[in-house]
């Protein structure tokens, strides 16, 4: 059911295809993209390894995220992602690395579906990077992943941060982009030769070497600037929250904020990493 749901958003406009970009960054992934994603994951739970953890990932993306944490030692990962093609390639990453271990399943589910969610029962890590924000009812997303976390347990969850008319904006921007073929072409060719021009200009009068901006972006959990750049415009449904609202949701809810790293007030997501008592 989830997958005829999904085909029937996308079909009419409502939902980015995530996955398939997915799909194309893994054909640029290498040890050092997935180091990079280790060392982040480590840097931001403040701990050396995931040994006798168990983690779950809400919406697994291209599945670097669970496979980082399967190479600092969880005990146990489960990745799911409502986008078929997503889970496809957390699964093509299950295959190359771990294909014969029985500790990392993967499967399609929603972070709205409320019988699946209970199905999976409760984590010592609850993890989802910038997805509640694209299920289309952040709100009740952000109530459902409660549940999975265990007593002492972490979530770690990264929203975009609210810029008021500027993230009306871009909501705008990323729905004309999944429109149609032509609005994707529009918002694409417009935006990035801007983006590229403008950081062009501005390395030039800084005396920096223009490349650099897009070799070091590899130290943002191993990602890929150009990839990052479609699921920046495609990624709709799109919502935002201020630091606030998000602290306030979990601390009502029995959860105290363990570390905070903010975009500065930008576009980006806030990155919040709670402990549940």
């Amino acid at each position: 059911m989830n997958e005829e749901a999904f085909a029937r958003e996308v079909e009419a406009g409502e939902r980015f295809r995530f996955g398939a970009n997915w799909q194309r960054f893994l054909t640029v992934l290498d040890d050092r993209r997935i180091a990079e994603a280790e060392k982040d994951l480590k840097k931001m739970m403040e701990v050396d390894n995931l040994a006798g953890k168990s983690f779950l990932d809400v919406g697994s993306g291209s599945g670097l995220s669970s496979l980082a944490a399967m190479r600092l030692g969880a005990s146990r990962v489960h990745s799911f992602d409502y986008d078929p093609q997503s889970a496809a390639c957390t699964a093509e990453l299950k295959r190359r690395y771990f294909e014969t271990s029985t500790n990392w399943t993967v499967e399609t589910g929603s972070a709205l579906e409320t019988s699946y969610l209970q199905s999976l029962g409760q984590w010592d890590i609850v993890y989802s990077w910038g997805v509640l924000h694209h299920t289309g009812d952040m709100w009740t997303a952000l109530e459902n992943v409660v549940p999975l976390v265990a007593d002492r347990g972490v979530l770690f969850i990264s929203i975009y941060n609210d810029q008021g008319r500027i993230s009306r904006q871009w909501r705008w921007v990323k729905r004309l982009y999944i429109s149609s073929r032509v609005g994707r072409r529009l918002v694409a060719g417009t935006i990035i030769p801007y983006w590229v021009i403008s950081n062009l200009l501005r390395d030039l009068i800084k005396r920096r070497n223009p490349l650099n901006r897009y070799k070091d972006y590899i130290y943002n959990r191993g990602m890929s600037r150009v990839h990052d750049w479609h699921d920046w415009l495609g990624g709709y449904p799109f919502e935002v929250a201020k630091p606030e609202q998000i602290f306030d949701f979990f601390h009502a809810r029995g959860f105290s904020l363990e570390r905070l790293l903010t975009a500065g007030g930008g576009l980006p997501c806030n990155q919040y990493v709670f402990l549940r008592h």
